[in-house]
């Protein structure tokens, strides 16, 4: 039996400690003829044990500009001075060639870059804390995370959830295999599995 397709793109989008890649992994695994996620594009330098082409692709700023000078990314954004982060045109096309659909794990401006880009071909979800307190509590809970960065993700995340209303779906992580149910009814929606 042969799958059939309606939607090609998933945007996934929520603030730190929410869940997202959790959510991100869970596809994968269930369905990991189904899905592939894309690979941006970032200035930085790799972190731990990244991986070029696996976490991202690692190229230097002067690359970077190049590329958008070229028009190769579909969005782009330069974070900070000298700290880019972007989608190439080709990552999309490689996963859609592959007759994969395509999973982005962006923050939510380039989210919403992307909807805007790709209109009704993707679904943009944003994935959602219970409340500001249990993200607290998550992010404490990691260990790695200094009270400094905290109250900055803190403050970040306050202001992603401001533009939620701007995402198609809502998926509000407040019990692990709940948030996998409502994810998996998305998908079954737009797709005949």
């Amino acid at each position: 039996m042969t799958q059939s397709y309606i939607i090609m793109i998933y945007i996934f989008c929520a603030p730190s400690g929410s869940g997202k890649s959790t959510m991100v992994k869970h596809l994968l695994t269930m369905h990991p003829d189904l899905f592939e996620l894309s690979v941006s594009c970032t200035t930085r330098p790799p972190r731990g044990q990244e991986v070029h082409g696996k976490e991202y692709y690692f190229i230097s700023v002067e690359e970077f500009q190049k590329r958008i000078e070229n028009d190769d990314f579909i969005e782009y954004e330069q974070v900070y001075e000298g700290l880019y982060y972007g989608t190439l045109k080709e990552e999309i096309d490689r996963i859609e060639s592959a007759g994969r659909q395509v999973l982005f794990d962006v923050d939510v401006k380039g989210g919403l870059n992307l909807k805007r880009i790709l209109g009704d071909k993707a679904v943009s979800i944003f994935i959602c804390p219970p409340s500001i307190d249990e993200l607290r509590r998550r992010l404490e809970g990691r260990g790695d995370t200094s009270p400094e960065m905290i109250e900055k993700r803190l403050a970040k995340a306050e202001e992603e959830l401001s533009y939620k209303p701007y995402f198609d779906r809502i998926v509000v992580n407040d019990d692990l295999n709940h948030a996998f149910e409502q994810l998996d009814a998305i998908i079954d929606e737009n797709n005949d599995l």
